[in-house]
């Protein structure tokens, strides 16, 4: 839960570097609670709290994204990748489980990259 916080402690921060279990934990707990306000928007016959919620994570998810990417020695623009069909997902995904590089552009080594 440290991870999914710390998103958002750094929400606008498109510089420096993410750790995989950053960027995954983040992730796992993003599904967990869009899928939890998935659920409860069905039981009320609305998507109010699920867009809401989509909306809100946005911007730190982009921002995650990018700082993760930086760790393995690529710009954060790789992300656009997401936009190609099905091909640029699986890309995308296994740019993102890649572990991270020791010192580059972005930075020094992260511990637990």
């Amino acid at each position: 839960m440290d991870e999914f916080i710390d998103g958002f402690r750094r929400y606008a921060d498109f510089s420096g570097r993410a750790t995989r279990r950053q960027y995954w934990m983040f992730f796992l707990v993003y599904f967990l609670i869009s899928l939890a306000a998935n659920v409860i928007d069905l039981a009320m016959g609305s998507f109010i709290l699920s867009t809401v919620f989509s909306v809100v994570v946005l911007v730190p998810s982009i921002s995650l994204g990018a700082r993760r990417l930086h760790d393995i020695g690529r710009s954060g623009w790789w992300q656009l990748l997401m936009f190609v069909i099905v091909i640029g997902w699986i890309v995308l995904a296994l740019m993102l489980a890649r572990p991270g590089e020791g010192e580059n552009r972005y930075g020094p080594a992260l511990a637990g990259t």
